[in-house]
């Protein structure tokens, strides 16, 4: 048999649910349905207006720094930019023109353009680099330490550091000696820059940077050179006292070279003797009838020579004017030319770490189960990195490359601090241009105040499009 729902019906013995008294008394006076509560009893509006104004409180201190720290400086900003130096004339677009058609604000943006390829990308590769690196060395703290360590270090003292770092001065930089140590080694000369013989040497002449013997030099005899010119700083220290070269077989030519200047005074002119130094490392050449170089040899500590191997016969002893060039100094790394790219590079040594530091956050909320099957599945390490890791880090990849552009479009201190004065023109950028065209000199607000306006414009998109990324990691 079917069971079949029955319907209820209301009988004498049975009523329906009683209500509520007050529905009941309601409905009684209504004839039908509830009545609204009365006037004076509580309602959702009056909670709804408590509610807002409990929020403005709580927001009214945010909302009051917000307006003076953001929006007042930014209305001013537009309303300043549109008068003159002075502030009393209104100019309108008229400092929006000068700004575009003046070359050091190409310069600031060709320069902006470069730092805003390069940095970013740099210090995300980098930090990605890092951050796999951690997951795979037994020191990973030691590491993750000794890579986060420059963001503990201030701008302006970082700065500081690269700019003592990159001194051309070898005796100042610490690159640059380094360069000129390792060139040192390998080159086996030195160098007397300003070397020459004295006035009233008639056995010796200079030409074209070169010292030569004023006469030819028959094999078995000695030529000497006693110069002058040369600091006591540019004698090497392991240059010993001079002394006379040994005599010379038939195939020999020998001599001394030497410094004739005895510190303190002393001494006879163009004769050895009272505690005169040798010079090393000097190249001495034998040149026949043709001109050609027959042989070549380089002095001793004691600035002695022989030239060996000769044909019996006359030649002309001289010394290449390679031994009197300024000695090698490195590389002039804070000129115009390479000056950006040594701002750049402090700027990735500090800014590695925090790209470490947020990219290993990701791979530590990574799903490590994708990348294990991956591996059983018989995948490389570099298939696992490029079609597991790389894609599931990409929206922390994402908002660590837009900050950093957010970061290196407004990027102010190493500009201002690394460069020398002469190169600051060229590694300028819209921030340092800024303060020099309102302060630095200029006195122009109002030139300034456009820049300001630019630099806003520029870096909005960005800063829109992290808080859109945020917003939807949210929501997810």
């Amino acid at each position: 048999m079917r069971w079949r729902p029955q319907r209820w019906k209301p009988t004498a013995s049975k009523k329906p649910p009683a209500m509520t008294t007050a529905v009941a008394n309601a409905t009684d006076a209504r004839g039908s349905g509830p009545v609204p509560a009365p006037r004076g009893s509580r309602s959702t509006a009056p909670r709804g207006r408590r509610r807002l104004v409990t929020a403005l409180i709580f927001l009214a201190p945010a909302l009051f720094l917000l307006g003076v720290l953001i929006g007042y400086p930014v209305v001013y900003s537009v309303w300043r930019s549109l008068f003159d130096a002075s502030g009393r004339n209104f100019v309108g677009g008229a400092n929006y023109v000068t700004m575009f058609t003046d070359p050091a604000t190409f310069i600031a943006i060709r320069n902006n353009v470069i730092w805003v390829i390069v940095a970013p990308i740099t210090c995300t590769v980098l930090g990605l680099i890092f951050a796999v690196l951690m997951n795979r060395i037994t020191w990973a703290t030691a590491f993750k330490l000794i890579v986060f360590m420059p963001m503990a270090i201030s701008m302006v003292a970082s700065g500081v550091i690269f700019r003592t770092l990159f001194q051309e001065n070898p005796d100042l930089g610490a690159v640059n000696a380094g360069l000129v140590a390792v060139h040192d080694a390998f080159s086996g000369g030195a160098a007397y820059p300003g070397a020459r013989p004295r006035a009233d040497n008639t056995t010796l002449v200079g030409t074209g940077g070169a010292v030569e013997s004023a006469t030819t030099v028959h094999t078995g005899q000695s030529q000497d050179f006693p110069l002058v010119g040369i600091l006591g700083d540019t004698v090497p220290a392991a240059a010993a006292d001079a002394v006379p070269a040994k005599s010379a077989s038939g195939t020999e030519i020998t001599g001394t070279v030497w410094l004739d200047f005895v510190k303190g005074g002393g001494g006879v002119n163009g004769q050895l003797g009272d505690g005169k130094k040798g010079l090393p490392g000097i190249e001495v050449d034998a040149i026949d009838s043709n001109g050609a170089v027959v042989a070549s040899t380089r002095t001793g500590n004691d600035g002695t020579y022989v030239l060996s191997g000769l044909k019996a016969g006359d030649y002309r002893i001289g010394l290449p004017a390679s031994n009197f060039a300024a000695s090698y100094s490195g590389v002039s790394w804070l000129g115009p030319t390479l000056v950006t790219a040594v701002i750049i590079l402090a700027y990735v040594w500090i800014w590695a770490g925090f790209a470490m530091v947020m990219i290993a956050s990701g791979l530590s909320a990574m799903d490590v189960s994708l990348q294990e099957a991956a591996r059983v599945d018989g995948a490389s390490e570099w298939q696992v990195f490029r079609r597991i890791t790389a894609p599931l880090l990409s929206p922390v990849l994402i908002v660590v490359f837009i900050t950093l552009i957010i970061n290196v479009l407004k990027i102010f201190d190493l500009v201002y601090v690394i460069p020398p004065g002469s190169s600051l023109p060229d590694a300028t950028v819209i921030a340092v241009q800024l303060w020099t065209v309102s302060f630095g000199g200029g006195n122009d607000q109002g030139l300034g105040s456009a820049l300001a306006i630019l630099l806003l414009v520029l870096v909005l998109p960005f800063m829109i499009i992290n808080v859109r990324r945020f917003r939807m990691e949210r929501e997810q």
